[in-house]
């Protein structure tokens, strides 16, 4: 699953379900295409080669996190960006920990893939629904 999250309000812009056999790279670039930020955020299980030249070109700014290798740990340097990295990506990881304390975990036992989106796109939904709740009761007014 991957997932497009406003990190000004924590709410899920976008999202796609993919089979467990299809690598996130695969799918990284093309899920970007209708992101409204320049600022990319993700966990090292984006970072490549080719995807920083992808962002690069796509006119990205890249904020994923590098990835330390065996024989070759992140330098002090990497290791302070890739915390000041973490503080942004951090305030997305509420909405992940609400669908697992709220409804019932992540974890989706269905027989096809259009059963897990459909079921996926519930679960962002109400997610979705609730945060709206309590934004207004915030006096937010500037969502979306």
């Amino acid at each position: 699953m991957y997932v497009a999250i406003d990190s000004e309000n924590k709410l899920v812009r976008d999202y796609e379900v993919t089979s467990a056999e299809v690598h996130d790279s695969q799918v990284f670039i093309k899920f970007l295409a209708d992101n409204s930020s320049a600022d990319v955020w993700a966990d090292s299980a984006y970072q490549s080669e080719a995807s920083t030249l992808e962002l690069y070109a796509s006119c990205y700014h890249n904020k994923v996190h590098k990835k330390g290798r065996r024989n070759k740990p992140l330098s002090v340097k990497q290791q302070k960006m890739n915390s000041k990295k973490s503080k942004t990506r951090a305030l997305v990881e509420h909405v992940f920990g609400s669908m697992e304390n709220e409804q019932g975990g992540m974890f989706v036992r269905t027989i096809s893939n259009t059963r897990a989106a459909v079921k996926i796109g519930l679960m962002n939904l109400a997610y979705n629904m609730r945060r709206m709740v309590s934004l207004q009761r915030r006096g937010a007014s500037d969502i979306y």
